[in-house]
């Protein structure tokens, strides 16, 4: 295929009922403002702040139970920055207006491949019991509960009696260790932990009883634990009641929930985020730019501890069915969440992009059309997408409208992702989101075209965080994103925009290669590494000697040996691909690579054991999916220190 050629247009008609050809129609009705294309709409969104989001405000209906005094009130760092000013609202409220009595809102299957279809009256009838257990323990506006549960429709029943009530919600995955656990939600001071017994992951079941007593002993502040099965037999799943959670309405700026950082480098940042900033950047970027319409099945594989589980509460938002899957991804085999997306004729389908790039390597053949005849969107994330992986998705689905998204914790969003009304090009992410103000920018803080720099953000947007929980003088929250530009965000993602495809993430800048001064993004090894058959997983690294340059070691995970006849074959590709600048020094083979448990690869913590920082220092093993792997790093580090 032609590089220079998108893979995908939409139809002129899909474009004309798309949900964002319908906000800019409603923009001209309300403003008197035309765009010509998507580039003025985005202009405008950045640079006429107060009359954009307030626009979204209107568009969407957003019901402000005490109304706004003024828009916005710009500040400088961006936390300071005030939105809606003494209104009030309350996300639950805006959930249950979409209430349908008698359909499903939720479709779950678990690992034993046991299906369960959840209606709204259910829903709600579950959230209104787990609502009056909270009030029995004395749970008020205000008070933090946290949860240490799976992706189940209790935790969103949970999560919703939680809001309803004014709380704080933060949650943990049962994968992470009571250490992590603790190291998270003790920083909250939490009043009430939500629980369950046991859960199931790749084929094995877990009991959590002991878990939690732990972490009980451990965070003195919870009083109580309420502990709820993952069966169905307390569900009354076919009530007619429709019963409402008659929601507290709480401040724009209330917290809403906690997110935390990866912590693989220090104890995990406590992200805050507003209750009104989440409302407002959820029906921007799902209805919008995933153009997510009204009763469409909305699927991301997640766990509870990342914030793609959050993301994906506003499918409900946005007068979706959520899909949920409660498993792993590839147990028992890498085709199950497929069969799962075909089975319920899901629209919008997400993922790591490390899944879909695995998809494609192991050739799956119930990827296509036929079983797969309602899927609207193809949604990636967690880390670039490769070109080989999009023209491979594209060929399968050809009609399937593939959006990769790159933003974060920090935002509970993107700033970069889709747009029904663009075309796609391969390697590409599609636009700049509408009141992301994104530029490139060089080491002197220049705006660059073309070329490869920092992402940066020029403006406030609502769904940056209120604070770091606990951190009462900003200080980690500037050191985090201000540090580098004043009073700009700097994101740490190494980009290049094209004023006609979009955007290319080459990966984290914290974690750019200096290969004798030609700068190189880990991202753009990776998508051509993605290329060579044997190679099931990789990691690069630069290590710095004595002399003005660096070396690169590759680590790689293969189905075969590494040996000089692959090893040479892994050379020419890159040297071929890219340039001789991108070979390494040295191809390691290990038995698997170190990943958080949200999926990242640990580049920077594993460069800096190798460089000599002790482990327990850089990093928190209660972060990681896999800490044994790292053992084979700290055993052999003192081969690859130079002189």
């Amino acid at each position: 295929m032609n590089k220079n050629s998108p893979i995908w247009t939409p139809s002129s008609t899909n474009v004309s009922l798309s949900r964002m050809q319908l906000f800019q129609n409603f923009v001209f009705i309300k403003t008197g403002r035309y765009f010509k294309n998507y580039k003025g709409l985005h202009d405008w969104s950045v640079t006429e702040l107060s009359e954009f989001w307030e626009c979204i405000a209107s568009f969407f209906n957003i019901n402000f139970t005490k109304p706004y005094t003024y828009v916005l009130k710009n500040k400088k760092p961006f936390f300071k920055t005030k939105w809606f000013g003494d209104s009030c609202l309350s996300y639950v409220e805006h959930i249950e207006r979409n209430f349908q009595s008698s359909k499903n809102v939720i479709l779950y299957r678990n690992e034993e491949q046991e299906d369960t279809s959840i209606t709204w009256n259910a829903l709600f009838a579950k959230a209104y019991e787990i609502k009056k257990d909270l009030l029995g323990k004395g749970v008020k506006k205000g008070d933090c509960v946290v949860g240490y549960l799976s992706n189940h429709p209790i935790t969103i029943a949970a999560f919703l009696a939680t809001n309803s009530l004014g709380a704080v919600w933060s949650c943990c995955s049962p994968d992470f260790g009571v250490e992590s656990v603790i190291s998270r939600l003790g920083q909250l001071e939490p009043t009430v932990l939500i629980g369950i017994g046991k859960y199931s992951y790749n084929g094995k079941k877990y009991k959590l009883s002991d878990r939690i007593k732990f972490i009980q002993k451990e965070i003195t502040t919870i009083k109580s634990v309420l502990c709820y099965d993952t069966g169905f037999e307390s569900w009354n799943l076919k009530t007619k009641d429709k019963i409402s959670l008659e929601s507290v309405e709480v401040g724009y700026d209330h917290p809403i929930w906690v997110l935390y950082s990866s912590g693989t480098t220090g104890k995990p940042k406590a992200i805050t985020h507003r209750t009104g900033g989440m409302i407002m950047e959820q029906y921007k970027s799902i209805a919008l730019h995933q153009n997510l319409k009204l009763g469409d099945r909305f699927f991301w594989h997640t766990t509870t501890g990342w914030m793609m589980w959050n993301y994906a509460l506003g499918a409900l938002l946005c007068g979706g069915v959520l899909c949920i899957y409660d498993g792993s991804p590839n147990y028992p085999d890498l085709g199950v969440q497929w069969r799962f997306a075909s089975d319920k004729f899901i629209d919008h389908f997400g993922h790591g992009a490390s899944f879909f790039i695995e998809s494609m390597k192991n050739d799956l053949k119930d990827i296509n059309e036929n079983k797969l005849p309602k899927l609207k969107s193809i949604g990636s994330t967690g880390s670039p997408l490769s070109e080989e992986a999009f023209y491979w998705l594209q060929k399968r689905l050809p009609s399937t409208h593939i959006i990769s998204l790159s933003g974060g914790t920090d935002v509970c969003s993107a700033f970069l992702g889709g747009n029904p009304n663009l075309p796609v090009y391969a390697g590409y992410l599609q636009c700049e989101m509408l009141g992301a103000s994104v530029e490139c920018w060089n080491e002197r803080g220049e705006k660059l075209k073309n070329e490869t720099g920092e992402l940066v953000i020029k403006n406030p947007m609502p769904c940056m965080p209120i604070y770091f929980w606990g951190d009462h003088q900003n200080k980690i929250l500037k050191k985090s994103y201000f540090e580098k530009f004043k009073d700009v965000w700097t994101h740490g993602d190494w980009i290049q925009i094209s004023e006609t495809k979009g955007i290319k993430i080459l990966g984290r800048s914290d974690s750019t290669l200096n290969r004798k001064g030609v700068r190189i993004g880990t991202s753009e090894i990776y998508r051509v590494l993605d290329q060579v058959d044997e190679i099931v997983d990789s990691i690069i690294l630069d290590l710095p000697n004595k002399k003005d340059h660096s070396q690169l070691f590759l680590f790689v995970v293969t189905s075969k040996k590494l040996d000089f006849k692959l090893i040479d074959k892994i050379k020419n590709h890159l040297k071929i691909k890219c340039s001789p600048q991108h070979i390494p020094d040295k191809i390691i083979s290990v038995k698997e690579i170190p990943y958080t448990l949200s999926g990242k690869k640990l580049e920077i913590p594993i460069k800096k054991i190798l460089l000599g920082s002790e482990p327990l220092e850089v990093i928190n093993y209660g972060s990681l999916k896999n800490p044994k792997s790292l053992d084979f790093f700290i055993k052999n580090r003192e081969s690859w220190q130079y002189n």
